[in-house]
């Protein structure tokens, strides 16, 4: 028995077997160091996850003008929308554990690429560098 091509795919569709996935773009990449400044929110409390340090990174970079020495300037992070959609986008991505302890602990340079398509952010891969 043969069965037409387009059945055959459309049946594996409706399984979940298959599905499109939209290619993703680099959209943008930056080097950052974690300082110390930030390890500690805008109230000086101290932040326990990658993602909440990653994004302080950004905010003080671009929000109070406070960078380290080797941090990046990039566009994305710049709008305020971006930095609070970064959490998301960074669960999505990739960042191995030792990343992850890298930053918690500061003194790391991370390096970010940010995919997506249309300038709109869909995850973060993060690699650590010491």
């Amino acid at each position: 028995m043969r069965f037409p091509a387009l059945a055959v795919v459309a049946t594996l569709f409706g399984a979940g077997l298959a599905a499109p996935v939209a290619a993703q773009d680099l959209l943008e990449e930056y080097t950052a160091f974690i300082g110390p400044a930030d390890l500690v929110n805008s109230k000086g409390k101290r932040l326990s996850q990658p993602w909440q340090i990653l994004r302080q990174d950004r905010a003080n970079f671009h929000k109070f003008g406070k960078g380290d020495p080797g941090d990046e300037w990039d566009s994305f992070f710049g709008d305020v929308k971006n930095r609070d959609a970064m959490e998301k986008m960074l669960m999505g991505g990739t960042m191995t554990k030792g990343a992850r302890a890298a930053i918690v602990n500061g003194g790391a340079v991370v390096q970010a690429q940010i995919w997506g398509q249309g300038g709109v952010g869909s995850y973060i891969s993060v690699d650590v560098f010491r």
